[in-house]
């Protein structure tokens, strides 16, 4: 009887330690990261950031933590992906500062026009202590921890189909598809323009059939929308630095094990890095502003032009600003406005 107990005793054991070890096989942490680009890491920059991400990840823990990418949209727009992360859905989301925004709307400070020197004076300013604050106030506010901001093109342009944008009153009278933001409203409004809410999808034949006169956005944007068929002029405005914002739910990323975290974060910043660099590759490539030149008529705004554009358009924005949020934005937009003076690039 004694041999018997004592067989069965075993077994259990000897099940129990399968049973541990086949879960301990199967426990691995996986990161479900989507983005709304193609996943190829020299086709865009968002596909890039991803890749990039995930090959770091699994690398330095091993594959315990995997990657797993849902690229094109595939869990619905900016906004609905940026929701699942902060649900717990999936864990992870490289976004556009509109899919963030509805979230965290405080967001627009970053929307004060013709402000940045330069690109690099834009990385900077989210490199620093500026966006290191924007984060802090996105996870306090949202629960989604920002794991960096990458570039998703440059500093935007304006095109249109009718004159070249030389000073402020060549806006005037322009119907200008602008994202559905306020501050971007306000900004061509008080260049005289009309702002126009066009969706992504239909803005190539708005343009064409003259619905509307013209768009913002980056170079890389600008060519691969093929916008150069339908708009003659391209303005080098370098007027607004919008960066993808890279979210992760924040309560996951605590609950990692130090190891796993500290790789998360390396990968992301070795995204965010790629995101730059193809960014740069591609705006002075043949996907970039050469094909453009061919086909548009470029002007590039010069210091006394840009300053023109900036006494019109600050002043305007900043009141939307503080309208919309108090004190609190005034304070904010001080704060974004000093880090771009402090981390000017010569």
């Amino acid at each position: 009887m004694k041999s018997r107990w004592t067989a069965r005793l075993l077994a259990a054991c000897t099940g129990l330690a399968l049973a541990l070890a086949a879960a301990g096989v199967s426990a691995e942490t996986v990161i479900k990261l989507a983005h709304p680009n193609r996943n190829d890491a020299f086709d865009n920059t968002a596909g890039a950031m991803a890749i990039v991400f995930k090959n770091h990840v699994e690398v330095a823990t091993q594959k315990r933590v995997r990657v797993e990418i849902f690229p094109e949209g595939q869990m619905g727009r900016d906004g609905d992906a940026v929701k699942l992360v902060r649900q717990g859905t999936i864990q992870s989301a490289i976004s556009s500062v509109g899919g963030v925004a509805p979230l965290y709307p405080m967001l627009a400070v970053i929307d004060l026009p013709f402000a940045y020197s330069s690109v690099a004076n834009a990385y900077d300013v989210f490199d620093g202590p500026f966006g290191h604050r924007l984060a802090e106030e996105i996870r306090r506010r949202t629960g989604l921890a920002v794991l960096g901001f990458g570039d998703p093109g440059g500093l935007f342009t304006i095109t249109n189909s009718k004159r070249p944008i030389r000073m402020p009153e060549d806006v005037k009278g322009l119907k200008i598809r602008t994202m559905d933001l306020e501050t971007h409203r306000t900004m061509i409004g008080s260049l005289g323009g009309t702002p126009v809410n066009v969706a992504w999808s239909e803005l190539y034949n708005a343009l064409g059939t003259g619905a509307v006169d013209g768009q913002m956005n980056p170079v890389p944007i600008v060519r691969f929308a093929n916008f150069d068929e339908v708009q003659r002029h391209l303005t080098l405005s370098n007027h607004l630095f919008l960066p993808y914002v890279w979210v992760m739910n924040a309560k996951f990323l605590d609950d990692l094990a130090p190891g796993d975290r500290a790789a998360v974060m390396n990968g992301a910043r070795l995204g965010v890095v790629a995101s730059r660099g193809l960014s740069r590759l591609i705006e002075s490539s043949d996907r970039g502003l050469p094909p453009l030149a061919q086909r548009m008529q470029v002007h590039t705004l010069t210091p006394r032009e840009a300053e023109a554009f900036r006494k019109v358009t600050q002043p305007a924005v900043r009141e939307a600003i503080e309208r919309r949020f108090g004190a609190e934005g005034v304070e904010m937009l001080a704060a974004f406005e000093r880090a771009i003076r402090e981390e000017r690039t010569p």
